[in-house]
Order: C-alpha cells, then structure tokens, then sequence
C-alpha cells in the first residue's frame, strides 16, 4: 500500500473509533441535533421579527440559522482532541504504526458527519415551518457544500484553539470566542437594521458571506456571493489546519 493509502486507511480507524463514542454516548449527540433547532423556533418565533427583511423572515432566518450552525457546537471535538492528549490515548497510539494526525483526521471526519445530520434535521424542521429552497437541486446542493465548507474551515480553527488551551476545563473558554463570530454575522438580522458601523463589522464576517450566499442558492436568485463564501472558509483553512497539524505533531512527541 502507498502512503497516501495507509493515511487513508488510519484515518478511517480513527474516524470509526469516535463513532463508536457516538453509539455509547447518544443523548449527546441528540442534544447537539436539538440546540439548532431550539434556536430556530425560539429566534423564529419569540425573539425573531426580522424588521427590515422583504418576504418570509423564515426564508431569511433559515439559511443564517444553518451557516450559525456551522459555527457552533465545536467544544465535542475540542474537548475530545484535549482529553486523548490528556489521558495518554495520543502515547499509545504513537506505539502504533499509524499516521501521524490521524487521530484529528478521524475526528473531524465525524464531527462532518455529525455536522451533515444537523443540516438535515434543521432543514426538515425548517420545512415544516414553511420553508422551501426553491433554486433547483444543483443550487441545493451548492448551497449545503458552502455551509459544510464553513463548517470544515471553523473545526480546524477549534481543532488548533483546543491543541493551544492544552486542558479541557480550558476549552469552555476558548469556545466563547466562537459566539461573536455567530452572532456578529447577518444571521438573523439585515445588517442594513443596525447601527453603521455595527453592520460594516457584520458584513466583513466569513459567516455573513456564508450565510448571504447560501440564501442566493437556496432561493435561486444569483450566484453574486458565491465567491467570498468560497474564498473565506479556504483562507482560514490554509492558515489553521497546518497551524493544528504542526502543533499537534509537537504535543504528540
């Protein structure tokens, strides 16, 4: 087997070790799938109003609720990335013939995994709600890629955070900084409603790029953001997955 085959082979291990963690631990998983959609119904019909927004609010919540989504919910997999460095499980597997940085890989393939089921269960719920992508399967499927896309450049962001913060207890910490990302965004209000420089502050937010351009798809009304929704997420991804993978490499020594 070639290199590239065993990396392949050793990831997919790993990725297979933490979704056995998902079979024993499953109320954690359903509470992850059940916060968006919590966040949906409460901002959608308590909080939410959406002044400004033409149309259904819900065809402009939605989309920012999904990309909100995205951002959230990382501290599973920083918390597990600390607590295998912690425990020693990291040493142990460094007896093994396996990849290095296989065990990230592994963990952020099922964070993916996990993160395509709460897609899919906020947009059933959306649904029901009267929500409808109306841009044809092609842009559906654009649209759920740039949102993944997000998703995939946040985790390794989460990944190298939890590898500085080193501890677990630290980790509850450092995923605070990810709610001003989340809610400094236009996800679930126009930022032409808030003050100038606040909406200037939003609009240069990767998520707000996110969230605007998956609205565009889901609706089928222009590709005008596509491209900084694309450019963002590879942007951070060229700066902080080497950053994690270096570090990682370093603390596995």
């Amino acid at each position: 087997m070639s290199t590239n085959a065993y990396a392949l082979a050793d990831s997919w291990t790993m990725t297979r070790r933490e979704l056995a963690h998902w079979a024993r631990q499953p109320v954690q998983v359903v509470v992850a799938l059940f916060f968006p959609v919590m966040l949906l119904l409460m901002f959608g019909y308590l909080i939410g109003g959406g002044r400004g927004v033409e149309g259904s609010y819900i065809d402009y919540l939605l989309p920012g609720m999904l990309a909100l989504t995205m951002a959230f919910g990382l501290e599973g997999t920083m918390i597990a990335v600390t607590q295998d460095l912690n425990k020693g499980v990291i040493d142990r597997f460094r007896s093994m013939p396996m990849t290095n940085g296989a065990v990230l890989v592994g963990r952020s393939i099922a964070d993916m995994l996990q993160s395509v089921l709460a897609l899919l269960a906020l947009m059933g719920v959306g649904f029901a709600l009267g929500w409808r992508a109306d841009g044809g399967p092609v842009a559906f499927l654009g649209a759920v890629g740039l949102l993944l896309l997000f998703r995939f450049a946040m985790l390794w962001i989460g990944i190298y955070l939890a590898l500085v913060a080193g501890k677990p207890e630290l980790v509850q910490a450092v995923q605070i900084l990810v709610w001003p990302v989340g809610f400094l965004s236009n996800a679930l209000a126009l930022p032409g409603s808030m003050p100038g420089w606040l909406g200037t502050v939003v609009e240069w937010n990767p998520m707000s790029h996110t969230a605007t351009a998956a609205r565009d798809l889901f609706r089928g009304t222009g590709t005008e953001h596509l491209w900084p929704a694309v450019v963002w997420p590879l942007l951070l991804l060229a700066v902080f997955f080497p950053l994690a993978v270096r570090r990682f490499a370093r603390l596995s020594r």
